[in-house]
């Protein structure tokens, strides 16, 4: 049984020293997956990936950390890019090119069966879930999902993508009403819920039937709330490259802890360790240009 993370691999152009931008694989989904194999997990990533030049340098670089691809689409369509604006705190802005992209091309003649493989976890999130007509294909196809794995759903609110909140809320609340977890941004909910605070969005959400809701908060770490109560751990202090992958390292840990403790267990001390590793995690990730998070030996002993 492996973990399934379903969702973009595409190109982040990030600028230089020089000023020209250089070409990073990233996307939200492909991060998690690259995090979960570095940490020794069994990942398939789940995404139409191009034969152009960047599908070629996102295939290798998935590869070379193990991530799977055997339930990818090969695609001639190109991949999807995004133009990312770094500010002064080293958090990212992003521009992307969708349409007609591999990157979003799925379609439930190619989404694997998940009564054949019956996978442990689906992980899925950002864009993925609000592109049309891409995003209706894969609610119907995680529904299915379900029937055998738990959904782990990261929003990765995009407004440069999708600016009326309206609209995203109905794709937010929709995927959440299908999920066990919810790995979400303080920035993200203050976007979607203006005037509601955090901590009352994640308590909806779990009156709703959400088993664990994390949200993290950047330099002010992260807050785990459940049924039982919530839970809060700093923020760990670093040297900031970019933020680049800081949340999708966050998603990996959460599932990590689910594969191994159990859904159910992720409460109290167990899930105060368990933030207290994904903020070390997130840590390491922002210590380094682009989406870079850590092996698994480097997390020994947290």
């Amino acid at each position: 049984m492996s973990i399934w993370v379903c969702g973009e691999v595409l190109i982040d152009l990030i600028p230089g020293a020089d000023g020209v931008r250089v070409p990073h694989v990233g996307g939200g989904p492909a991060n998690t997956a690259k995090a979960l194999a570095r940490l020794g997990h069994d990942v398939q990533f789940i995404d139409g990936i191009s034969s152009d030049q960047y599908g070629l340098m996102s295939r290798k670089e998935l590869l070379d950390d193990e991530v799977k691809l055997d339930l990818a689409l090969k695609s001639v369509k190109p991949t999807c890019t995004a133009e990312v604006t770094l500010a002064a705190d080293g958090s990212g802005s992003y521009v992307f090119n969708i349409d007609g992209t591999a990157t979003f091309d799925f379609s439930l003649d190619w989404l694997p069966d998940p009564s054949r493989y019956k996978p442990q976890v689906l992980h899925i999130g950002t864009l993925v879930t609000v592109i049309e007509p891409g995003a209706d294909v894969l609610y119907d196809w995680a529904i299915r999902v379900a029937e055998f794995a738990p959904i782990v759903y990261d929003p990765n609110i995009r407004p440069s993508v999708m600016g009326d909140r309206d609209r995203y809320q109905a794709s937010v609340e929709k995927w959440v009403a299908i999920s066990s977890v919810i790995k979400v941004s303080d920035d993200d909910v203050e976007w979607l819920y203006p005037g509601e605070s955090v901590e009352s969005v994640a308590q909806r959400w779990i009156n709703d039937g959400a088993a664990l809701v994390v949200i993290t908060r950047g330099i002010n770490g992260l807050l785990g709330v459940t049924a039982s109560g919530s839970v809060e751990v700093p923020g760990v202090k670093i040297e900031v490259a970019d933020t680049v992958g800081a949340g999708d390292t966050v998603g990996a840990i959460i599932v990590e802890a689910m594969v191994e403790k159990g859904i159910l267990n992720l409460t109290d001390e167990v899930l105060k360790a368990t933030l207290h590793r994904a903020a070390v995690a997130a840590g390491i990730t922002c210590s380094r240009k682009g989406a870079q998070p850590p092996y698994k030996h480097e997390l020994k002993g947290i």
